[in-house]
């Protein structure tokens, strides 16, 4: 089925997404003011010849809608070129199963960017596997340079609660040190897409 202007026009905004959030707005907040996207990064999406339409699909429980769905609103805002509606994942299973990670997840967020006739130019979803992969290693050298935290494919909820917690401080650390980097792949994701739309439009 494909995704109509009608359709897409049904979506909230991004400001009305943040509006009606009933959990972790704090964190979002916070993520899209520690997101500056680089001058090079934000004439990119600047020159293009036409605003774009992007649908994005989303819930405020999710880490990694928290962590991305920042860097598309900040850049729609700066740039003036992307114009973005915000569906709720388990209130419109029409659209994300259109859009299953690996043809049978349904990860979020995903972001899918249309010309102004609705053809779609590419979408993303979840997260760049290159930030999988990184926080993936990253988890193991924890557990490496951590013995009391057993093993990686132990079960969390077995460790004593002050190890647990330790545990989690490591892993918090560890995203918040990747962020930035984490950020500027999401962003070379989103280039790729718009870098498909034709000079002139």
């Amino acid at each position: 089925m494909a995704v109509t202007r009608e359709r897409f026009d049904q979506g909230m905004t991004y400001d009305q997404f943040k509006a009606q959030m009933t959990r972790n707005r704090d964190r979002l907040e916070a993520a899209e003011s520690g997101f500056t996207p680089s001058p090079a990064d934000l004439a990119a999406f600047r020159g293009l010849p036409k605003p774009l339409n992007v649908l994005a699909i989303a819930e405020d429980w999710c880490g990694d809608v928290i962590a991305n769905l920042p860097i598309l609103g900040k850049l729609a805002a700066e740039s003036g070129k992307l114009n973005v509606r915000v569906f709720l994942r388990d209130q419109n299973l029409d659209l994300i199963d259109q859009y299953l990670n690996q043809g049978k997840y349904r990860s979020i967020p995903v972001f899918v960017f249309f010309d102004d006739s609705f053809r779609e130019l590419g979408h993303f979803i979840e997260r760049p596997d290159s930030v999988t992969k990184l926080r993936a290693e990253k988890r193991l050298e924890i557990y490496a340079n951590n013995p009391e935290f057993g093993s990686p494919d132990s079960p969390i909820d077995q460790l004593p609660e002050d190890v647990r917690a330790r545990l989690a401080q490591e892993m918090a650390k560890m995203r918040e040190e990747t962020t930035p980097w984490a950020n500027s792949e999401v962003v070379r994701e989103l280039r790729k897409i718009i870098d498909r739309v034709p000079a002139g439009g």
